[in-house]
């Protein structure tokens, strides 16, 4: 048989993922803000009861994730935030 003549459909390029929440939210929030964001909501979730204590664990875990996420984020921007001010110093 002959092969295929139907012409292969151009590789579409992604967009760029963008976060603008959160990147607000790091930008302007100072860094003890953001590490307490989630204190709220493991408090709530430490006075469940009852058949939602399992769901409550498994979101636990999930917040905890979310948690060393915005810890690494906010680490890193004070990182940047000290090498930019570090940087003007140099020749």
């Amino acid at each position: 048989m002959p092969p295929s003549t139907k012409p292969s459909a151009p590789a579409q390029e992604l967009p760029a993922p963008s976060y603008p929440a959160i990147e607000s939210l790091l930008e302007d929030t100072p860094a003890e803000d953001v590490r307490a964001l989630f204190s709220p909501v493991k408090e709530g979730l430490a006075g469940l009861k009852g058949p939602k204590v399992e769901v409550g664990k498994k979101v636990q875990v999930a917040v905890a994730h979310a948690e060393q996420l915005l810890e690494v984020l906010v680490d890193t921007r004070e990182r940047l935030i000290a090498e930019s001010k570090g940087a003007k110093g140099r020749k």
